[in-house]
């Protein structure tokens, strides 16, 4: 018995009780709604104003949070489906996974890419205008998807290549490993995983550095990009987690076979909620800009009300 098979067989053996599924399906469908409702309200704040049009910071905000909406989404599917309907189609399975992943491995290339343009903004101020245009952001969030998509369109490929079509007919319990069997992929995502993990970390702590080490003339606005990107750290860390959790669930899984789903419940919570309700305080609360735009918005609504 493989891996994944061996995963499938301890949730179908310790299944919640009716009163904990319940429990855990209402936390995780009230925190998804607060965090798709916060985030709502940032979108709208950000196409009512023609100001953020113009910046790329915004503009890579605006994706991230589009992003985490979306993978937010489709993951408490996926999650309550486990619940309900229990086995999908592979498919169709295949499909929310699919989008999951490239959501999910979008959110720290987009940190990256932030941290960036808050290095360039505060340590070459004079030559921010022309390296960091609204046109090259566009063609950097387009460069995001792209490198996702490569990341996880092998997975695909490898299982149309190695499956036979009656798989794809068949239903599973909607996991990645179920999708995505071929013991190849596995080994392939820990290496991407791997070279996600360092390529990020290393733009994280550069900027971090060099915005830390900046002139002096620049200290307000050094401080306040040094906060930034340790929030966009301590962010992107939550994201990685994602990388860390396979092998993690293994261990769990051999160690507490009857606490199994416990675990993923604690994993899904840690690894997939909570770095997504992190990026409404950073520019919905800390930035001034955005805070005063989103005070306008709430004031207006409140006064129309």
């Amino acid at each position: 018995m493989n891996v994944s098979s061996a995963n499938v067989t301890v949730v179908i053996e310790y299944r919640d009780s009716l009163t904990k599924a319940v429990t855990k399906n209402v936390i995780v469908v009230v925190l998804s709604i607060s965090i798709n409702y916060i985030n709502a309200g940032l979108i709208h704040t950000f196409c009512k104003h023609q100001v953020f049009y113009t910046n790329p910071r915004y503009i890579l905000f605006f994706h991230l949070v589009v992003n985490d909406m979306i993978q937010v989404t489709l993951t408490v599917i996926l999650f309550v489906i486990s619940y309900t309907i229990y086995k999908l189609n592979v498919s169709v399975c295949c499909t929310f996974i699919m989008l999951a992943l490239f959501t999910t491995e979008n959110t720290p290339l987009n940190l990256a890419c932030m941290a960036v343009e808050c290095y360039i903004a505060v340590c070459v101020p004079l030559r921010h205008m022309q390296i960091c245009t609204v046109k090259r952001t566009l063609l950097l969030i387009g460069l995001i998807w792209a490198t996702s998509m490569l990341s996880v369109l092998p997975d695909l490929f490898i299982t149309l290549a190695t499956e036979p079509l009656d798989f794809f007919h068949s239903r599973v319990f909607c996991l990645r490993q179920t999708v995505f069997p071929n013991p190849h992929i596995i080994k392939k995502r820990d290496i991407t995983y791997t070279v996600f993990l360092v390529i990020v970390w290393l733009v994280i702590f550069y900027t971090y550095l060099r915005i830390l080490f900046t002139a002096k003339t620049a200290i307000k606005d050094a401080k306040k990009a040094r906060n930034t990107i340790l929030l966009h750290g301590f962010q992107l860390l939550l994201c990685m987690a994602t990388y860390a959790a396979p092998p993690l669930l293994s261990v769990l899984q051999q160690w507490f076979p009857k606490n199994y789903t416990d675990s993923l419940f604690a994993t899904y919570i840690i690894v997939q909620v909570l770095p997504r309700s992190i990026s409404p305080i950073i520019y919905g609360i800390r930035d001034k800009m955005f805070r005063r735009y989103l005070k306008r918005y709430l004031v207006c609504k409140v006064s129309t009300s």
